[in-house]
C-alpha cells in the first residue's frame, strides 16, 4: 500500500480533496488512449482515488468501463459517491488478472507509490498486448516541480517524484514502448504493450 502517512492524509482529505484539486485534462487522456493499437475500452484507473481522471474519460465512445483502484478507503468511498466503479487494492498488486484491460492509467499519483517498478509490472501485467498505460506526472526538475516536492515534504507525506526521463528508462524496464506526451511541469508518458499482431478490430 501508499506509506501509511499518505494513506491516512488522504482519507483526512477525501471530502475536500475535489474542492482543491483541478479536473484531470479529458483531452490529454485521450490523447494518449490514442496511441494503443486495439480499442480502449477496459480501463484501470490506478491510485484513482476520488476518480478525477475517470471522470475525465466518461465521454469518451469507445470506454465501457473504467475502475478506480486505490488504498484509500475515504477516497474510494467519494468515487463511489460520483457514480463510479471502484475497488480497493495496491497498486503493486492490481486486483485484476492478466491481460485483463486495454488501458491503466496513474493521474497525478505514482509519487504517492512506494515501489514504482512494482507498480509499472503490475500495470504491464494487466494491460492487453496493444494497450497502453498512462502517466501524468510532476516533473522534480521543473522549479515548480521542486516547490511541489518541498510541499509534500513538509506535509509528512512520503512522495517519491520521478523526472521524465528517469520514468521513460522505467517504463522501457518494465518492457513498454515508452513515448513522451507532454512535457513541462506536468508530463504525461506513455507505455505501449507490444504486440506482434494488429488487433485493432478485436
Amino acid at each position: 500500500m501508499h506509506g501509511v502517512g499518505d494513506v491516512r492524509f488522504f482519507d483526512r482529505l477525501a471530502r475536500l480533496y475535489d474542492l482543491v484539486m483541478p479536473a484531470a485534462d479529458p483531452v490529454g487522456l485521450s490523447d494518449a488512449f490514442d496511441l494503443a493499437n486495439v480499442p480502449v475500452r477496459r480501463v484501470l484507473d490506478v491510485a484513482g482515488g476520488s476518480g478525477r481522471a475517470s471522470l475525465a474519460i466518461a465521454n469518451r465512445p469507445d470506454v465501457e468501463r473504467s475502475i478506480v483502484v486505490d488504498v484509500s478507503a475515504g477516497m474510494l468511498d467519494r468515487a463511489f459517491d460520483r457514480g463510479l466503479a471502484a475497488i480497493r487494492g495496491d497498486a503493486r498488486e492490481l486486483p485484476v488478472g492478466s491481460d485483463a484491460v486495454d488501458a491503466a492509467m496513474i493521474v497525478d499519483a505514482l509519487h504517492h507509490v512506494p515501489d514504482r517498478d512494482a507498480a509499472l509490472a503490475e500495470m504491464y501485467r494487466a494491460i492487453r498486448p496493444g494497450g497502453v498505460a498512462v502517466i501524468r506526472e510532476f516533473d522534480p526538475s521543473h522549479p515548480l516541480g521542486r516547490l511541489l516536492a518541498v510541499g509534500e515534504s513538509v506535509l509528512g507525506m512520503g512522495s517519491t517524484f520521478v523526472a521524465r526521463d528517469e520514468l521513460l528508462a522505467a517504463l522501457k524496464a518494465s518492457g513498454f514502448d515508452p513515448v513522451l506526451l507532454e512535457e513541462g511541469f506536468v508530463y504525461t508518458a506513455v507505455g505501449r504493450v507490444p504486440t506482434d499482431v494488429d488487433d485493432t478490430d478485436a
